[in-house]
């Protein structure tokens, strides 16, 4: 098996209505976090988030999934360095957007993720356990009104 690419993306699903998906990680526990998942080799992140977003939820992504264009960089804990080349230390991370008119049934991998929830954005922000996700959440927060908690 070949190294890990360090480049991913991260698919934060939201609703009209003003709600987020997050889903809870098999490891480490209760890791909560919107679709993600690395690149393969050859793929785009475009590529990417569709197969993530599918693999992860059951969810076909048509036309309305938008890439944001914002890229974030951030160090890849040294418990799961190992995964990557050595001397391979940071990873990229390529942020994408889906809305949907209203909350769906979503069909997670038991492998990966344990449970999914359908929250509010102030409550899917708590909850999350990347910096990343967490913008991205914040984002999609403050443009839909509801400000800070």
């Amino acid at each position: 098996m070949g190294w890990k690419r360090p480049e991913s993306v991260l698919v934060v699903v939201h609703t009209a209505d003003g709600q987020a998906l997050l889903l809870r990680r098999t490891r480490p526990d209760n890791f909560w976090q919107s679709v993600t998942g690395a690149l393969r080799d050859g793929e785009t992140p475009l590529q990417a988030a569709r197969r993530e977003l599918r693999e992860e939820t059951g969810i076909e992504a048509g036309d309305d999934l938008v890439e944001t264009g914002i890229v974030r960089r951030f160090p890849i804990l040294p418990a799961w360095r190992a995964r990557y080349a050595p001397g391979v230390t940071e990873n990229r991370e390529h942020r994408f957007l889906l809305g949907l008119p209203a909350p769906v049934s979503v069909h997670i991998s038991p492998r990966e993720h344990l449970e999914y929830r359908w929250l509010p954005l102030a409550e899917a922000v708590r909850l999350a356990s990347s910096w990343t996700d967490r913008e991205a959440l914040e984002a999609l927060r403050d443009a839909a009104g509801e400000g800070r908690p």
